[in-house]
């Protein structure tokens, strides 16, 4: 090779990786550019292999704000990796059951899964922790937990019992408390009323004598509609307007206090994982990182519009009062602490996290709740 063609090689491979980023690391290019090298030997071509994986979804297609992330974290890995690590996404019941996500990724069946960790409880109490529990952390809370707290190392230490391994995956943010065909003022006005509302939520309504019922999404409509339920949570107003159920009942309440800042999950199948290259594990990590907040920033961005159509189309905004605040918070750390008693994980993992949430609400309520309370309550 000429003294004159080294020279162009070199301001190539410079170009190349001002411009190339990410994806030439993925690729390899600069490991050899010609035939041979500038000692006169073979170039050591490296090559990235071309990855295909499936991504179970719990959610559907209709869930566009959480069902996309998973499509961005796809994206994302495509375009990180030249088109090299491409991940099909499957909405929940179109290559397994919704709800039967995380064990297709323990098993393989799937190398990804995105869904909400409370969904399996019966599997473990102690995933609640991944997902919220009630009264617990806000969805900027809960991101400084797991990113920066020990919310992480905690979460993976009850994921690697299945073989997988967790990132966040996107947050709803605090949820609405739901739709009531009739005015619930107090305790007293909860019992007897049937409410679709899954998990530890669940547990505590009925324990303040709600009758608990468990259908799915796609139930819950024509569910209040023809009265077989009286009320029912889904997410926010954006979601909840697109189910329809500001058309078949008067009453919407808030907070959600069960879901204050409800987090998603991607699993990994932890033996896929292992099997990646190092650049495409850091695309994974990075893409998934980005799916986590862009949910959050969708729903911030769609929920008021949404909000403003339902409450301009006459629902009543109704907060929940004090006394059924209290009494629901009481229930829910009594159902939290029988669990601690009863298992040492559990224990470790909600005493962390109650921990990290009365160090950070002491922050909050000094700064951002004195602001909010002023700034943000004259001109709502």
């Amino acid at each position: 090779m000429s003294d004159s063609e080294k020279l162009e090689r070199r301001d190539f491979v410079k170009k190349l990786a001002v411009t190339g980023g990410v994806g030439l690391a993925a690729t390899g290019l600069l490991a050899g550019c010609g035939g041979e090298s500038e000692s006169g030997g073979a170039a050591n071509v490296v090559t990235s292999p071309s990855v295909t994986w499936r991504l179970v979804s719990s959610f559907s297609r209709s869930l566009d704000t959480i069902y996309g992330a998973a499509e961005v974290l796809a994206e994302r890995v495509k375009a990180l990796t030249n088109g090299k690590f491409n991940i099909r996404v499957f909405p929940g019941g179109e290559f397994v059951p919704a709800l039967e996500v995380l064990g297709a990724v323990q098993n393989g069946t799937a190398q990804m899964g995105h869904s909400a960790s409370y969904y399996y409880t019966g599997k473990n109490p102690a995933l609640a922790f991944d997902t919220c529990v009630p009264f617990g952390l806000k969805a900027r809370q809960f991101n400084a937990w797991m990113y920066d707290g020990d919310g992480m190392e905690l979460t993976r230490g009850l994921f690697a019992d299945f073989n997988v391994i967790n990132f966040p995956g996107g947050n709803t943010g605090t949820q609405m408390g739901g739709w009531f065909r009739r005015r619930v003022d107090t305790v007293a006005d909860l019992r007897g009323i049937k409410m679709r509302i899954p998990g530890l939520g669940g547990d505590v309504m009925s324990r303040l004598g709600v009758s608990v019922q468990l259908i799915s999404g796609g139930e819950i409509y024509p569910a209040l509609e023809r009265g077989a339920i009286d009320a029912t949570e889904w997410v926010g107003p954006y979601d909840d307007e697109k189910l329809g159920l500001n058309q078949i009942a008067e009453n919407y309440y808030y907070p959600g206090w069960w879901e204050p800042g409800a987090g998603l999950s991607f699993y990994v199948n932890k033996d896929a994982w292992e099997k990646l290259p190092s650049t495409y594990q850091a695309a994974l990590e990075a893409a998934a990182a980005e799916a986590n907040v862009r949910m959050l920033a969708g729903y911030d961005a769609k929920n008021p519009a949404a909000f403003k159509r339902i409450v301009d189309g006459g629902t009543a905004v109704r907060p929940f009062g004090q006394d059924i605040m209290a009494a629901a918070e009481r229930e829910a750390m009594a159902i939290m602490n029988d669990y601690a008693a009863a298992d040492a994980s559990y224990r470790r993992v909600f005493e962390n996290q109650m921990a990290f949430r009365d160090l950070s609400n002491r922050w909050l309520a000094t700064a951002e709740l004195t602001f909010a309370e002023y700034a943000i309550q004259k001109n709502a």
